[in-house]
């Protein structure tokens, strides 16, 4: 396959365009890995409002006392999904940090020291949560570390 990348500033998101006589697993493999999870995840805000969320509106999804709390710009939210349910469904811009957070890696704002060797990630909205030892090779890996 042959591959062609063009860099201009009129192009504010990437746009790909593929020139082919036929359709193939190989095309295909490649639209699924350029194909954005835009999946809705629907969340409870009470018992009177049910919320649609997209997977871009989410900074974190958190464990909390029993409940499901998912972390908007401004607001939380409650679901009545597991965590692991989320996680498979919000694809890989999110990671797990510890056994009840997941986290927007797109949203991360700061990483520093905690304590007995763990990290305290700061997402942009004011979240914060600490990236336990057992999930720390995985976030230092992604980080370049």
């Amino acid at each position: 396959m042959k591959v062609s990348v063009e860099l201009s500033t009129e192009y504010k998101e990437p746009y790909a365009i593929i020139y082919t006589d036929r359709m193939t697993d190989e095309i295909q493999r490649v639209i699924d890995g350029f194909s954005l999870n835009e999946s809705p995840v629907t969340a409870l805000q009470n018992e009177k409002d049910i919320i649609i969320l997209l997977p871009k509106e989410i900074y974190m999804v958190r464990v909390e006392n029993g409940d499901t709390v998912i972390y908007g710009k401004d607001r939380s939210y409650r679901s009545r999904k597991r965590l692991y349910e989320l996680e498979q469904q919000l694809g890989k811009q999110f990671m797990q940090i510890s056994k009840s957070t997941l986290v927007n890696l797109s949203y991360m704002d700061s990483v520093e020291s905690g304590f007995s060797g763990t990290l305290l990630l700061k997402l942009k909205n004011g979240c914060k949560d600490y990236v336990s030892r057992r999930y720390l090779p995985q976030f230092k890996k992604y980080l370049g570390l």
